[in-house]
Formats: structure tokens, sequence, C-alpha cells
């Protein structure tokens, strides 16, 4: 019965090693310094040579060593003693074979260096001349790196032997050389620091043959200097010249018999050492510790086995999904789960709701709060338009005529391109929010339905193309959105700064670094002055005139001022047309009063003038001290041909082709067509500087079209994203369920979308496995206690 309980041990040991059971066994471990003489102990104990031997570290796997004790054949056979390894399935009848498959299984999973591994080697030996047992060789134990051997190799074999020791099923078996004194000794040491009162701990010295002449270990023996529970033993083993010459174990073990019999100080305890003792000892303390622990093993496997249970719980029995209905009925269920996961991220209710980071619908927030919302705001309305392109538009868009008023022409033809300026970022705001929806989409997978990867990868491809199909509609009403935008340029709009307000504006704050040296006459300053807004004190508390323009029916801005509709209000949302006006000390001209709208063309204060009057009055002055009239140097021109300035020349010169003939004879053939194409280019030439009516029209229309596309701008920030919700975030989480539904749900493809995967198969059959051997070990433990009993 006794040597069931090792077998027993055996038997559970290879199971678990197979199942990466947790159980801890009952065992023996062998721990001792480099040439202490474990290798040995153990070869003398099996009565084989089978152990690598050489200098440095040569045991760096744990080597777990089964000793079966077999009878004698009552019929010969070509062998009675035999190896076998528990990761081949050979037998070794020869142990020089069992020598090598060690070292080539130690370099396989160690590596060629000196390095160690915690992977054990299991090794069962059957033999009729050993003694049930189990033992564990451990690396022998090192102070210094010797050749290449790794810096930190003290440490690793001092890990590696603790993880062993430490625990409490653990007998140690501390192997120390009689020829060192015992306090040096580090297997002792490393046994006190887990074992520390002694009761599981056995004393084994070696050479006691080499002390020096006059000394013993008697005293150690005999439990008077280190005292354990278990006792010391002493053993002789084989010299190096008796292995070098291949010396028989059994007239060694002879040999070791003879020594402690004839020995003055071991003859009287020679019965109590030895190698055939020890072997006897090991077995009666492990099956003895086999005994004891039988109530703590039982209780460890109980709780095994719940964990072991619940882990096959959780994969789910194979057996239930051959039934179609069980299928059918399993499927519907994590369809279901799969579509309220994804609507539940998306609104933000799901379970499992990350606090690390954002997640689901409110990274969607995010892209239309942050990332949309601050696209749109970085982008300038006219900071790709000069002056030159702008001044270019308004003569382009007057044709072959001089242009009166600015053409709202060329305000259509520059708004429209920046209004596009929106289109890109939002079809980018589009992209981001499928992106997102196609992440949300792959993450809704619980646990369950990670056992089927065909039919999550089905579920997700369903909803990729449904996210797909509803992509197109999105962007084409997104691209919509812009397109709409730029069909009709509503300048009738409240918020819209209209044209005699932004021409007020403008003439209000001239950028004077823009503004040619040839306009500094006093003349001009005084004109300027007044466009700038300047009255005399007494029309200081006259009432301005209504600013908000309109647009007229020649294709030109103008002021709202209309005897018809009488004066319009600003809206409150437009800037002031006619900014505050200052006091002057000077005296200030008609041109002041007439451009600040203060006096009529009949000179009574306070009387309206007409919109004609009013708009005429504004750009040319009265009695043509405007700040275009004629009188003004904005308009200033030079000749073609002397580059005299001709804008205060007789009206009569100015007229037909007298203007380009001025100085010329009528003989004379110097301008022709080779000189007036030389002017053409130099007509079209972007680098000219900007007369002071072109600044004052390239501010009026910036303005403009600033004014238009924040009021654009605007409208796309509000409906970009409520039509991205409604057709694809909104359309796809109320469609989703009944698309998985029609596309998935087909008896035909139960089987093929319900295929497990094949790592989670083998971890299912090695869990039920390992659940097995659990219960078998608790029925044979309870079987061996009530025979004990």
């Amino acid at each position: 019965m006794d040597a069931d309980l090792i077998k027993l041990v055996n038997k559970l040991q290879d199971t678990f090693a197979n199942l990466g059971g947790e159980l801890d066994m009952p065992q023996l471990a062998v721990v001792g310094s480099q040439s202490a003489g474990k290798s040995s102990v153990l070869e003398t104990i099996v009565g084989r040579d089978f152990l690598p031997r050489g200098s440095g570290i040569v045991t760096r796997r744990p080597l777990v060593l089964q000793l079966i004790h077999t009878p004698v054949p009552d019929h010969p056979v070509d062998y009675t003693e035999w190896g076998q390894f528990l990761h081949i399935d050979k037998r070794f009848s020869d142990f020089n074979d069992i020598r090598k498959e060690i070292e080539q299984e130690t370099f396989r999973v160690a590596g060629q260096n000196k390095g160690i591994s915690k992977l054990p080697i299991h090794l069962r030996i059957c033999s009729p001349n050993v003694l049930d047992l189990t033992l564990v060789d451990l690396p022998g134990l090192t102070k210094i790196p010797v050749g290449d051997q790794p810096s930190d190799i003290e440490k690793q074999i001092r890990g590696l032997v603790l993880d062993y020791i430490t625990k409490p099923n653990c007998v140690i078996l501390a192997v120390s050389g009689a020829n060192v004194d015992l306090a040096n000794s580090e297997a002792l040491k490393l046994a006190r620091s887990v074992d520390p009162q002694g009761r599981r701990t056995i004393g084994v010295l070696t050479k006691l043959d080499l002390m020096d002449a006059g000394t013993n270990a008697l005293d150690i023996l005999t439990g008077r200097v280190y005292p354990l529970k278990l006792g010391f033993i002493g053993v002789v083993n084989r010299s190096q010249a008796d292995i070098n010459n291949e010396k028989p174990m059994t007239d060694a073990l002879d040999s070791e018999a003879e020594f402690f019999r004839s020995h003055h100080a071991y003859r009287n305890i020679a019965h109590k050492n030895g190698t055939k003792y020890l072997a006897k000892t090991l077995n009666q303390v492990l099956m003895n510790h086999i005994r004891d622990k039988l109530p703590d093993m039982k209780a460890r496997l109980n709780t095994l086995m719940g964990q072991a249970q619940q882990e096959l719980n959780s994969f789910g029995d194979a057996a239930l999904y051959g039934d179609k209905n069980q299928q059918s009925g399993l499927i519907l269920r994590l369809m279901t789960q799969f579509a309220r996961d994804f609507v539940a991220s998306i609104e933000g209710t799901s379970v499992d709701i990350s606090t690390k980071e954002l997640s689901g619908g409110a990274r969607i927030y995010y892209i239309f709060n942050d990332v949309f919302g601050q696209a749109l705001t970085s982008i300038d309305a006219t900071h790709n338009l000069d002056g030159q392109d702008i001044r270019t538009a308004i003569r382009n868009s007057t044709g072959p005529r001089p242009s009166l008023f600015v053409p709202e022409i060329a305000f259509d033809l520059l708004v429209k391109p920046q209004i596009k300026l929106l289109e890109a970022p939002s079809l980018r705001c589009v992209e981001l929010v499928y992106e997102e929806l196609v992440k949300i989409c792959h993450n809704c997978t619980s646990a369950e339905l990670q056992r089927f990867p065909r039919l999550h990868a089905q579920l997700v491809e369903v909803v990729s193309e449904l996210l797909r199909e509803r992509l197109g509609p999105t962007t084409d009403y997104t691209q919509s959105l812009i397109d709409i935008q730029t069909a009709y340029i509503n300048t009738n709009h409240p918020a819209f700064i209209q044209g005699s307000a932004a021409a007020a504006h403008t003439i209000t704050n001239p950028p004077k670094q823009n503004i040619p040296r040839h306009h500094s006459s006093s003349a001009q300053i005084t004109s300027t002055e007044s466009v700038n807004g300047a009255s005399s004190p007494e029309e200081d508390d006259e009432e301005e005139a209504p600013v908000n323009g309109v647009t007229n029916g020649t294709g030109s801005l103008r002021s709202p001022l209309d005897r018809r509709s009488g004066a319009a209000s600003a809206p409150p949302s437009a800037p002031t047309a006619v900014p505050p006006r200052h006091h002057h000390q000077h005296h200030l001209g008609n041109a002041s009063r007439n451009v600040s709208g203060a006096s009529t063309a009949s000179g009574a204060p306070g009387a309206p003038g007409t919109a004609k009057e009013t708009f005429l009055n504004y750009f040319f002055g009265q009695n043509g001290t405007g700040p275009l009239g004629p009188g003004n140097g904005g308009v200033a021109e030079r000749s073609a041909t002397t580059g005299r300035d001709v804008s205060g020349a007789d009206p009569a010169l100015e007229t037909g082709l007298m203007a380009g003939k001025r100085g010329m004879d009528r003989s004379n053939a110097a301008f022709d067509m080779k000189s007036l194409g030389k002017h053409i280019e130099a007509a079209s030439d972007s680098t000219n500087e900007l007369t002071m009516r072109e600044e004052m029209e390239t501010n009026l229309i910036r303005s403009l079209i600033q004014s238009y596309f924040n009021i654009v701008r605007q409208s796309i920030q509000d409906l970009v994203p409520k039509a991205i919700m409604h057709l694809l975030v909104n359309n796809t989480s109320q469609q989703v369920q009944n698309r998985l539904v029609a596309s998935l749900y087909k008896p035909e493809l139960f089987g093929e979308l319900l295929n497990e995967d094949e790592t989670l198969v083998a971890e299912r059959a090695r869990v039920k496995a390992l659940l097995d051997a659990y219960r078998d070990a608790f029925k044979t433990l309870s079987e061996v206690s009530l025979k004990s009993t």
C-alpha cells in the first residue's frame, strides 16, 4: 500500500506535467554546491552511470527522476532495467544513451551556453535494484561565474532552487562535502532559509573518506553540531579515478560499507550510514510525507476541480453545437447581443465604459466639436487672395467698359472658390466618423463570441458593408451642402455686411501702407478725411442714414437708401456702417458733409437725399470733391506715352484717341502696334501698384467675402454633423440588427459560423482532461485514505 502511494504521486506528477496542473506533489529535491557530490549520490542510488559529467554547470535544467521498483521477471527478456523520458515515446536500455538524451534535451531548451532553464526534464527509471522514489536533481549552487557562464548565474540558480524548496510538500535533500566546514555549506544555508526548524530537511555528508587525517564528522552525523529532525546520513562516493576506471557500482557499494565498518569513529553508526541506508530512508520519508500530506492534497484537489470546471464552462460545451435548434438559438442570441453592444457603444450606455480614453459615441462628438470645428475655424476666408487677384477679378468682370461701381459679378466670382475651401474638411469629417464606426464594430465582441472567430468576422463584415452603403449617400449629401451654398449667393442675408456698410468701413479704415505715394497733396488729405467720416462740429448731432445695402439690378453693389423703400435699418449682427464721428478743429469742405450723408443736394440740413444722390455723393462727392471725383488724386491716371498726370486736363483732350495722341504728330509712326503691345503687356502685369480707388474696391470686396464666408461656415459647421448623424450613424444603428438577421440567420450557414477556433478547441480539451485527472486523483486519494485508516 505504501508503494502504491509513491506510484500514485508519480502518475499524478506525469499527468499534471503534461496538462499544466498546479497540484503541489510531495517530492524530494536534491540541493548542493557544485562538486558537492550530488550526481554521484543519485547514480549510486540508481546503481547506474546516467548523468552528464564535466566541469562547471552540468545540470542546467531540473531533472525529475522517478525510480520505480520492478520485480525480476520470471521469463528473462532482453533487458530488466530501462529508462523512459516523458518528452519522447521511447525506452532506453543503454544508460549511456540516457545521458546523451539528457544533454541534447538540455541544449534544446537551455541553449549551448551555460545558461539554465526552469523547464524540467522528466525521466522514469524502472529497475529491480531501486526503491520507489521521486527525486528532483537541481543545478548546483555557485558563487562566481566561470568561463561563459552568465554574470548573474548565482541569482538564477538560487531563484530556481527556491522555486522548488519553498513548497511545503517538498523534502529537502541538502548535500554537503565533509571535507568543507559545515558553516560554509550553501545547501544547509539555503535550506534553513525556507525550513528554519529543520523539519523537512535531510542532511547528506559526502566525501567522508577525503577528510584530513585525525578528523571525522561524527558530531555532525549524530546531530550534535547542526540538529535536523530527519538527521544526517554519511556516504562515500566513487572517486574520480574510480569513475575513469569504470569501477562497478556493486564494488563501490561494497567499498563504502567496508569503510564505515572499519572506521574507528563510524563503526558504531555504520548501520545508519551508506547509500543503501540513504535510499531506504528516503523511501520511508517520502511515503510518510505523502501520507501526511494526503488531507492537504485532497483539499487542494477540490479547489482545482472547481476552478477547472469554471474554466471549462467558459468555453462552452462542444456537444451543444451539433443540434440545429440549439445552433439557431445561439446564433440569434449572439447577433442580438452584437447589435446591442454596437448601439450601446455609440449612445454611451455600454456596460464596459472605459475611464482611460474616449470611445464610441464620445469619439464621434470629439470629431464634430474639436476636429471638424477647429478645421473650419482655422480657414481664413481670403488668405489665398491678394489685392492683385481681386483687382484682376474686378477688371475682368467689367469687360471693355469702365466700372462705375464695384461689380457684383466680381464678388460672386471670388466668393465661390472660397466657399469651396469648406469642402475638404467636411468630407474628411464624414470619413473620420465612418472610420470610428468601423472601429466600434470591431470592438463589439464578448467572451462567448470570441469562441467563434468566423461568426465574429461575418458579423463585422455585414456591419461594415452596411456602413459602406451609407458612406456614399452621406458623402454625396455633404458635397451637395457645399454645392448649394455656391449655387446661390444670397447677399440679402440678414447677417451679411452689404455694399454701403462695407464701403464705409473700408474707407474709414484704409490700409495706409498700400496707398501710392502720389496721393499726398493737401487736397487729397482733406478728401480722405472726408471719406473717413470726419465732419464739422455743427453736424455732430445730425441723424445718420441707415446703410443696410442691397443688390441693385445692374450687377453692382449699392446703398439700400431708396425713396420707395425708405430708410432701412442695419441688422444687429452687421457691423456699424458709418463709424462714430470725431470733432476736428480745422474747417471741412462740402465734400466731407456730402460723403458722411449729413447734407442733401439742396444744402438743407437734415433733409434726406435720394438713394442715387447718396450713392453718387458717397463715391464722387458733391461738386467733384469725393474720393472718386476728378479732383481727388485717387483716380489720377498717367498718360500712356509721357507718364504725366492728366487727371486735371482739359476734358476735350480726354475723349477718344486724343488722350493717347497727346504730344505726338499725326504723321509720326512712333505709336505703332509694337508700342501698343508693350503697353498691353504692362497693363496685364500683376506687379502694378494699386491706385486709391482700386485699393478701396479691393478692400470692399475682401470685407464682403469675409462676411459672407463666415455665414456659410457657420451654416456648414451646423449642417454637416446633423447630416452625418442622420444619414450614417442613426441609419446604421436602426438597421444593424435587421441586416445581421437577413444576412446570416440561415440554417445552411450555422455549421460554418459556429466553427470554433482550433486553439480554443485544444484548450477546452486540455482543461477537460485536467479536470478528469483531478477527479481521478481525488478518487484515488480518497481510496488510499480509507485503506490507511
